[in-house]
């Protein structure tokens, strides 16, 4: 397998996508390589990780290698989002979902800062969740804004997501089964809202991230990113 709902931002400087399902070591230092990924923001929780877990060689101060290759740098930068703001099963309509969004980043600014640093300092970085759709998605659009793209480009992007959905989703609810044999089917049913992408969740979102915060560029200074940093991030 590997990993999915994989495209570049921001002229190439960020991949986002899923997380790394099937892949050995062989597998996964062929895919760092053939990408030219130099750091992996993971932002995922512990348990999602222990399911499917990266087997990289880390120079980020992690697990011990499991692979020899050149070193990548693997950040655990964890939203939980059982554990943040709002409830998932809450999520009915794609207001809701934006507003799941926007909870986010609202608790957690630090959370977007700490995923776009690597880049900011010159590392073409991976950024992915699970399926590579919410969290991903948010830290994405904030990207993507504070590199110089439009409000249109940004709801592109996030609903690109849609066609890739029905393959992530396939793979991901197998990976569960085996995992967690428990786990009912309709978990990963695409009738939820909180399993899709539509145009119009990502719109509310960035109605109210300009409406909170002005704009990327500001909201990543108050986040923790340097001037130099965050300058750094446009194209």
């Amino acid at each position: 397998m590997a990993v999915l709902n994989l495209r570049p931002l921001a002229g190439g400087r960020i991949l986002r996508g899923s997380q790394p399902f099937g892949l050995d070591a062989a597998a996964t230092s062929g895919f760092l390589a053939e990408h030219g990924i130099q750091a992996i923001v993971d932002l995922r929780s512990e348990l999602e990780r222990s399911l499917v877990p990266w087997l990289v060689q880390d120079d980020g101060g992690g697990a011990p290698a499991a692979v020899a290759r050149p070193a990548v740098e693997l950040i655990h930068n964890p939203l939980d989002p059982n554990a943040i703001a709002g409830s998932l099963q809450s999520v009915e309509t794609a207001e809701d979902l934006g507003d799941l969004y926007l909870g986010w980043v609202r608790l957690r600014p630090d959370w977007v800062g700490d995923a776009l640093r690597p880049v900011a300092r010159g590392k073409r970085t991976l950024v992915h969740c699970s399926l590579g759709k919410d969290r991903t998605g948010v830290v994405s659009a904030i990207a993507l804004l504070a590199s110089g793209g439009t409000e249109d480009q940004v709801v592109a992007d996030y609903a690109a997501t849609t066609a890739n959905l029905p393959d992530v989703l396939e793979v991901m609810a197998e990976t569960w089964r085996l995992s967690v044999p428990a786990t009912p089917a309709e978990y990963f049913s695409p009738e939820l809202m909180i399993l899709q992408s539509p145009e119009a969740a990502m719109q509310h979102f960035l109605a109210g991230f300009t409406q909170e915060f002005g704009d990327a560029r500001r909201f990543l200074r108050e986040a923790g990113l340097t001037a130099v940093e965050v300058d750094s991030l446009a194209l």
